[in-house]
């Protein structure tokens, strides 16, 4: 492609969001509003975009990171002030650049692609994503020569009684031949009520000169709307999120039971015959397997889970399990957790930054932390890893084929070898040899007829 670059507009306030955030830093889908802009201009090619900035510009910088060029808009003083910004920081004076708002998450690479080569083709000094609405009220209208390439864009106020009956409106997304760009907008003026640079101003003035300005009709309108309030950004949600669930529906052979009560971001990546059952979330960038049942009312964050698994009511973050695992229900996996193949983890469990081995077993009512455990091994009910002191955190580690009787409190530091049984009840201080019986708890005491006694002296009274 000939050399290309992005300007990001991403420097307002967004007031009727209503909130501290500056409006692109709002999230849908898991990724900030302007990621999805960013992602469809990387995805046609751009290398290269310059974030312009302003309202909270050092967190909108801290959320993005270095990836980005960052023009700063001191004062937003419209569109075409913004643009202004960002050109000095574009070394080359050939070349293209696209201008897309930063609060159009729903933008398609396929859409910017159309406009992009369209723009190409044409030779265009300019080329405008318009669209097509039945009610175009409030939006600028494109007006067209006869020859169909671009005269103006017009706003609402200001357009005549026929051009308001025009339904083509301005999505606010350009392309603009960077020499002719550079040239033209020193022209510019901020002579309107509001004091402003408008880059739709741009249009005439490159027709003054002469230049070609053309505009191509996005395919769907809905995709090019700005988010300007907290009930859009619901509606634009749902629309990522649908969009996401047929993709995998359609082209990745996954079944969703019930679409409507399912979230998943745009990062999750997920295999061929896996069922996502009702009242899921799959989160961040969340990979699972071929042939895995996930849900219902689960919730998975930045996860990672092999083929085959079954996962039921479960939360899991930033946690592993490799192929056949079985979790669940109601249990938690914590950042670190670590299972191995076919690995039982069963209800009201919790584990936390520990590695499970192959083929063990942890079926109920158990926490687990800081911990080894080898392969098949077996954790009783109700067994805990005291892995805390109240300053530290200390290791357990269990090594293969340990059994653990139910009702046992392992206090970290310890081992217990390979092959080694713990009676039930004991609390488990010193490590416990390979092969050996270990049993940590009081000699039981019978008091002979003392229940007895009890209930006829309460009779009495």
């Amino acid at each position: 492609m000939s050399m290309g670059y992005g300007i990001i507009l991403a420097a307002g306030k967004g007031t009727r969001m209503r909130s501290r955030l500056p409006k692109v830093l709002h999230k849908l889908g898991g990724k900030y509003m302007v990621q999805h802009v960013i992602q469809a201009v990387c995805d046609i090619g751009i290398k290269e975009s310059i974030a312009v900035i302003g309202h909270e510009a050092e967190m909108v910088k801290q959320a993005l990171g270095p990836a980005l060029t960052y023009a700063l808009q001191e004062e937003q003083l419209g569109t075409g002030h913004a643009v202004m910004a960002a050109l000095p920081y574009i070394r080359e004076e050939d070349g293209h650049v696209l201008v897309v708002c930063g609060d159009t998450p729903l933008i398609r690479a396929e859409t910017l692609q159309k406009l992009w080569d369209y723009h190409l083709e044409t030779n265009s000094a300019c080329s405008v994503l318009s669209a097509l609405l039945p009610d175009p009220a409030g939006y600028g209208r494109i007006v067209r020569k006869e020859d169909g390439t671009l005269l103006k864009i017009v706003e609402q106020k200001d357009a005549l009684p026929e051009e308001l009956l025009l339904q083509e409106i301005n999505t606010g997304i350009y392309c603009f031949d960077l020499k002719s760009l550079r040239e033209v907008i020193k022209n510019l003026s901020h002579d309107n009520a509001q004091g402003e640079y408008y880059l739709t101003d741009m249009v005439a003035l490159l027709g003054e000169q002469g230049l070609l300005v053309n505009a191509v009709i996005a395919d769907d309108f809905e995709e090019t709307q700005g988010i300007n309030s907290r009930s859009q950004l619901c509606a634009a949600e749902k629309n990522l999120r649908m969009r996401k669930i047929i993709s995998l529906m359609e082209d990745d052979g996954v079944t969703i039971v019930d679409p409507d009560t399912t979230y998943i971001d745009q990062g999750v990546t997920i295999g061929q015959d896996t069922v996502v059952e009702p009242g899921t979330f799959l989160r961040g960038k969340t990979v699972i397997g071929a042939e895995c049942t996930i849900g219902p009312n689960t919730d998975i964050t930045d996860s990672v889970i092999g083929d085959g698994c079954k996962i039921n009511r479960t939360v899991m973050v930033e946690a592993k399990a490799g192929d056949l695992c079985n979790i669940g229900p109601f249990a938690y996996l914590r950042p670190g957790a670590e299972l191995g193949y076919q690995v039982k983890v069963g209800d009201f469990v919790e584990i936390k930054k520990s590695r499970i081995g192959d083929n063990s077993k942890i079926p109920h009512l158990s926490y687990v932390g800081d911990s080894q455990l080898g392969t098949k091994v077996n954790i009783g009910c109700g067994t805990i890893t005291c892995n805390y002191d109240g300053k530290h955190k200390y290791q357990t580690i269990i090594e293969d084929g340990v059994f653990v009787g139910s009702n046992t409190n392992l206090v970290a530091p310890v081992k217990v070898g390979e092959g080694a049984f713990i009676g039930a009840g004991s609390t488990i201080t010193m490590e416990v040899p390979a092969g050996d019986l270990a049993l940590g708890r009081g000699r039981q005491v019978n008091f002979a007829g003392w229940a007895i006694k009890k209930r006829s002296q309460e009779e009495k009274e």
